[in-house]
C-alpha cells in the first residue's frame, strides 16, 4: 500500500498519553501507532459488527456475538460451500455470514492468508513448531 499525504494533528492531552503508551509498549512510532487506530476504527465503522481481537503482531477482525473470527468463517462457507448450509448448519445467523462475507471481499488477501496459515500442512507445523503435538484427523 501506497502511503498517502503528511497531515499534522492535535490530540487532547488524555488520547495523546493512550497514544504515547501504546507506542512504547508495542515500540513503534506514535505515527505508526495513530495509523492503525485509524484503519481498525475505519473498517468498524465501514463493517458494523466487526471488531479486531489479538496481539498486536496478530489482530483480527472477528464477528461480533459469533465467537469467530473472519477467517474461521470464511474457511467454514469454503468447507460447507454455501451461506445457506453455513447458517442452517451452524450456530451463525444470516447476517453474520454475509458480514463475514462481506469483510472478507474487501480484505480478501488478509482473510485468504489467515486461512492458508490454518490449512498448512501437519508435516510443516512439525517443522514450524517442533515443540507442539499436532493431533490428525
Amino acid at each position: 500500500m501506497s502511503k498517502g499525504q503528511p497531515f499534522s494533528v492535535r490530540l487532547e492531552a488524555a488520547t495523546e498519553k493512550v497514544v504515547e503508551a501504546e507506542a512504547r509498549r508495542t515500540r513503534r512510532s506514535k505515527s505508526a501507532v495513530v495509523e492503525a487506530f485509524t484503519e481498525e476504527t475505519a473498517r468498524t465503522r465501514r463493517f458494523p459488527g466487526i471488531a479486531f481481537r489479538g496481539d498486536d503482531a496478530r489482530r483480527r477482525a472477528w464477528v461480533v456475538g459469533s465467537g469467530l473470527d473472519v477467517w474461521e468463517i470464511s474457511q467454514m462457507l469454503e468447507d460447507f460451500g454455501s451461506v445457506e448450509k453455513l447458517v442452517a448448519d451452524t450456530h451463525l445467523s444470516l447476517a453474520q455470514a454475509r458480514l463475514a462475507v462481506a469483510y472478507r471481499n474487501a480484505y480478501l488477501e488478509e482473510i485468504d492468508d489467515l486461512i492458508a496459515d490454518n490449512r498448512r500442512p501437519v508435516d510443516e507445523l512439525r517443522v514450524l513448531f517442533p515443540f507442539i503435538d499436532v493431533m490428525e484427523a
